[in-house]
């Protein structure tokens, strides 16, 4: 069954971080009819960024929020359409006998091809406590959070790059950070490692995880547990800020294109997912390293096997 729709797109892309807007950029570029959805109810994890040092370039750096708004300014200027929704499905149709694809956000949309560039969310510990005090002194983002903890003390869950950057950020405010890790080093970045060891602000609990968020009306503290003694204690935070890793946004996908075992799409060196026409890019897909730059390179591509895909379709291919 063919669904009315006002017109097709070339392109349509989900998703509005740094990997959707460079594929807008280079889709419309391209003269390519392109639409880019961006979630209504949630926001690229880049725009909760404090800020961004290592993008090449900016060698002052640049705020999360600012960089997405920079992004969006320029792919507008090369005729980008923009559309704000929730892509509640993906469904394979047919469209003057070319395969096509219909999205629902809100509405109908008819495309020829695909870029998914949904990035992900930060995942949770999952312990007691956790949920109940969510926005009551437990974050998931230190720049939107951070100033509610002036002059009090906080945890950092974590010892990755973001968990060590927004501990660091979070000693602007806290008079104390301290930094619970599973393991007895952390996985940050060197020159992050050794900027939080140099701030007397910061102090470390290793080999240890979080057992239980404790409180009130308010989170108070966390019960932390040492994995090698076994030794539980009782840790006083005001806030309690958790960074252990990402849960790729891509439950849409599920059945359509192949994921890994953990949720993260599988997409070739061009961004080429396992279903015709649908391609892939940024911290979505399955790969080694998530950063603004390699998104951005990942949306480039996306795009441009986008187009070679919509050309040959349409038999226009050079």
């Amino acid at each position: 069954m063919q669904h009315k729709t006002e017109h097709i797109y070339d392109v349509i892309i989900i998703g509005g971080g740094p990997a959707g807007y460079t594929a807008g950029i280079y889709a419309a570029r391209a003269s390519l009819k392109t639409l880019l959805i961006e979630g209504a109810t949630t926001v690229s994890q880049i725009t909760v960024t404090d800020l961004i040092e290592n993008y090449p370039g900016m060698p002052e750096g640049i705020n999360g929020f600012e960089l997405v708004q920079l992004l969006r300014k320029q792919a507008e200027k090369f005729g980008l359409e923009i559309k704000q929704g929730d892509v509640a499905s993906l469904a394979k149709e047919h469209h003057d006998g070319k395969e096509a694809w219909r999205i629902t956000a809100g509405g109908d949309y008819l495309t020829f091809s695909v870029i998914v560039a949904t990035g992900a969310n930060w995942r949770k510990i999952g312990v007691p406590g956790e949920e109940v005090f969510t926005g009551k002194g437990v974050s998931y983002c230190a720049t939107c959070d951070g100033p509610f903890y002036r002059d009090k003390e906080v945890a950092v869950i974590g010892g990755g790059d973001t968990a060590v950057q927004e501990a660091i950020f979070l000693t602007h405010f806290a008079q104390k950070v301290t930094v619970i890790h599973r393991r007895n080093r952390l996985r940050a970045t060197k020159i992050l490692q050794e900027r939080a060891f140099a701030n007397s602000k910061i102090r470390f609990i290793w080999d240890s995880i979080v057992e239980e968020v404790a409180g009130r009306e308010f989170a108070e503290g966390v019960k932390v547990k040492n994995l090698k003694t076994g030794e539980l204690s009782n840790l006083s935070a005001d806030g309690v800020f958790v960074f252990v890793g990402l849960t790729p946004n891509t439950q849409i996908l599920r059945g359509i294109t192949d994921l890994d075992e953990n949720g993260y799409i599988i997409a070739d060196g061009n961004m080429h997912t396992s279903a015709e026409g649908v391609f892939a890019c940024g911290d979505c897909i399955s790969k080694l390293l998530r950063q603004v730059v390699t998104a951005c390179g990942d949306g480039a591509t996306a795009a441009f096997s986008a187009q070679l895909y919509v050309e040959a379709l349409k038999g226009e291919a050079y």
